[in-house]
């Protein structure tokens, strides 16, 4: 079982997000590639709040084939294209994330692999 580490001593973060995630030992890990909205058809909603919601089946579904949830998420990286897509994303993942705090990283960068890409 993860060990989540959210401390008192340290500012708190903004969004649902913890201090560090520990491993226990002889858990597995599962290591994802990264995660983007478009659906299985090759098609990519314009809209950035469609595009988070197809992330996050995704990465449930990569979840599942190997017998796992977003309770065993340890870690978040994200990429958004516009500082205004980061709410977005941090409402949707509290909302799907419930009471479980990965550790995260969030960056606004100038583009991604397709220009259609918002997350």
């Amino acid at each position: 079982m993860l060990q989540v580490h959210v401390l008192d001593e340290l500012h708190p973060h903004s969004s649902n997000v913890a201090h560090g995630v520990e491993v226990p030992a002889g858990a597995r890990l599962l290591f994802t590639n990264g995660q983007v909205g478009t659906l299985p058809d090759g098609t990519t909603p314009e809209d950035a709040s469609n595009q988070v919601t197809i992330i996050f089946e995704r990465l449930k579904a990569v979840l599942a084939a190997a017998r796992m949830s977003l309770d065993d998420v340890v870690r978040f990286d994200v990429f958004v294209t516009d500082e205004s897509y980061v709410k977005i994303f941090v409402a949707a993942r509290d909302a799907v994330m419930g009471r479980h705090k990965p550790a995260a990283t969030l960056l606004v960068v100038k583009g991604l692999a397709r220009p259609a890409l918002k997350h």
